[in-house]
């Protein structure tokens, strides 16, 4: 999946409580909200590659759904949180540009990289 699915709080809750190998990679945005537009209008080209990663990639707007920005203690948008196997792994708490935010999500979807030998 590439583009974002919009999800519920009992949905999101739902996806967390099913344990899975995917990265679920929820982002929370809002109406107005600069930056998400800044990053929607990078996503036709983020698409191709984040389609061919393990990655659940869900969305939730924080302004309808306040409970869970207090819960993730977000203070602003665009927010994306990182979890696998129902836990947590991190955030980015803006977006940084398109390479940034790919090599992150490349890198918690695939684990870490091998050290050179």
């Amino acid at each position: 999946m590439a583009t974002a699915r919009d999800v519920t709080p009992a949905e999101l809750d739902a996806l967390l409580a099913s344990p899975s190998e995917r990265l679920l990679l929820l982002y929370l945005w809002g109406p107005n909200c600069p930056n998400c537009e800044i990053f929607k209008r990078s996503l036709p080209k983020l698409e191709p590659e984040l389609a061919a990663l393990p990655v659940d990639f869900v969305a939730l707007d924080a302004y309808q759904h306040p409970e869970i920005a207090r819960r993730y203690a977000v203070y602003g948008i665009p927010h994306f949180l990182l979890f696998k196997n129902g836990k947590k792994l991190g955030k980015m708490s803006e977006f940084k540009g398109e390479a940034f935010w790919l090599a992150v999500v490349r890198e918690q979807a695939l684990g870490a990289p091998e050290p050179a030998p």
